[in-house]
């Protein structure tokens, strides 16, 4: 009996529960019919691969398919043959039978209930291990204790999981980010993707593979409900859950973060304070902040305003992007910082559904377009503002390289046509380019595709709904390369 007086054959029977492909031998679980995320290919690799002594930590914010992909990769191993059914363990540690238990006992745990002698050749995967106290040193010493064994575990803090993995698994943990869906993944698996055909566009002297659309105004409504609805899997595939977003949303994932994870992992006191900053963030999405503005508005001292950003950001709630100058020189001191959501739904859960025509459209636009950035770890993304004399101007978003901090490109994120007939009026980006010697940048329209060239720099304009689903293309090919 544990200290919580759970009776063993209890945890056991949770066990057998949790783990059905043990006494059937085959794969069972009802995830199985749901369709899998495009990133699973990359996932499942990872957890095949036993000739890498690691373990696998996905991490990701809530309801974004990791226990869903957890069970598709248990199917996959079983169906395949890769490993015997008995030898794959799945425990969900957020289960209270399991409390204060150690990631070793319950280890010995599965392989009792699993009818098994040892731990040696199987996959264990534990789900939401952000909630047992110490798993990074527990998790290291298992995967040198059983090196035959492979480890997979999920969080939904990820910042939070990302610096322990970091820490306290180097030579032990691979990461792997599952992020809310992108807006490829979200016409893939509605099989809507024939709504755009393979081109290619002649981009800064070179022709890059690009997509058009077969029917912009079709696609241009499925990105208007991606970006009020398709971040999660479940809301693609169930109506109830649509017509009601904004609980969904709130009670399963917004309200979970700021009223469970966060409090539990970073001790906050006041939830309510944070909830009430969240959905200020939230609102603006988008929007450039100072410090000292952010403050008086959300009534928070700098020292609490800095931490509930980190912690926020820790939770794959928001993205804060950093200020360089004109010529791509970042600040010494902070003096502004633009804030985004993560995910352009969690806005619509808060407030209500935005239509093509609304104010805060471009915004939204603006935030879905950085969102299937952020999807990829090795950018270093900034936005562009300065003002020097009469000069002023602003560029959404630029990339720096890594080694130089020097611009690799540059996009001006538009809802609307108007820039294709007047790209003179473009003159912040023009200056950046000019600055930094780039010899083009994208602008987004609503449904026009265009080049144009103003003194030698090329501005190639794309409709912002295919310019999403391209990155979202392009960083998956990434990833997979």
């Amino acid at each position: 009996m544990n200290s919580y007086t759970i009776p063993t054959e209890k945890i056991q029977e949770r066990l057998q529960f949790e783990n059905p492909w043990w006494e059937t031998a085959t794969p069972a679980s009802e995830m199985k019919e749901l369709p899998k995320r495009l990133y699973f290919k990359q996932f499942y690799s990872l957890v095949a691969d036993r000739s890498v002594k690691r373990a696998v930590i996905v991490v990701g914010p809530r309801r974004v398919g990791k226990t869903v992909m957890m069970h598709h990769a248990i199917d996959t191993l079983v169906a395949e043959k890769v490993a015997v059914a008995r030898k794959v363990f799945y425990i969900g540690i957020d289960n209270p039978v399991y409390i204060n238990l150690p990631l070793e006992e319950l280890l010995q745990q599965c392989v009792l209930a699993s009818g098994g002698d040892a731990p040696e050749d199987c996959f264990v995967f534990f789900d939401e291990i952000q909630y047992l106290r110490d798993w990074e040193r527990h998790l290291k010493i298992m995967v040198d204790s059983y090196p035959k064994t492979k480890f997979v575990v999920t969080g939904s803090a990820a910042a939070a999981l990302q610096a322990k993995s970091t820490e306290s698994g180097a030579g032990r943990f691979t990461d792997f980010l599952l992020p809310p869906l992108t807006f490829q993944e979200f016409l893939h698996l509605q099989n809507l993707t024939h709504l755009l055909k393979p081109t290619e566009v002649l981009y800064g002297n070179q022709k890059q593979p690009f997509y058009s659309a077969v029917d912009i105004k079709q696609l241009n409504e499925l990105f208007f409900q991606y970006i009020n609805y398709g971040g999660y899997p479940e809301v693609i595939f169930a109506d109830g859950i649509r017509a009601n977003m904004s609980r969904f949303i709130r009670n399963d994932i917004i309200d979970k973060v700021l009223l469970r994870d966060l409090p539990a992992l970073y001790g906050i006191k006041d939830v309510q304070e944070l909830y009430r900053f969240f959905a200020h963030l939230a609102y603006h999405s988008g929007k450039e902040f100072s410090p000292e503005k952010l403050s008086k508005e959300s009534g928070l001292d700098k020292g609490l305003l800095k931490r509930y950003l980190e912690y926020l950001e820790s939770a794959f709630l928001i993205k804060v992007l950093h200020k360089v100058d004109e010529k791509a020189s970042t600040f010494k001191r902070i003096t502004a910082y633009k804030i985004y959501l993560t995910n352009p739904s969690l806005r619509t859960a808060l407030f209500s559904p935005i239509v093509p025509t609304d104010d805060e459209a471009g915004n939204m636009v603006e935030t879905a377009i950085i969102a299937q950035w952020m999807h990829r770890g090795n950018l270093n993304l900034r936005y562009a503002r300065w003002k020097q004399g009469r000069s002023e101007g602003e560029v959404d978003l630029v990339n720096l390289d890594n080694l130089h901090q020097k611009p690799l490109w540059a996009i001006e994120i538009k809802w609307s046509n108007r820039y294709v007939g007047k790209p003179n009026e473009l003159k912040s980006v023009l200056e950046f380019c000019s600055a930094n010697n780039l010899s083009a940048a994208v602008v987004t329209t609503i449904d026009k595709e265009q080049q144009n060239r103003v003194n030698d720099i090329q501005l190639a304009y794309f409709p912002a709904s295919v310019y999403a689903y391209v990155v979202g293309v392009n960083t998956l090919k990434q990833k997979e390369d």
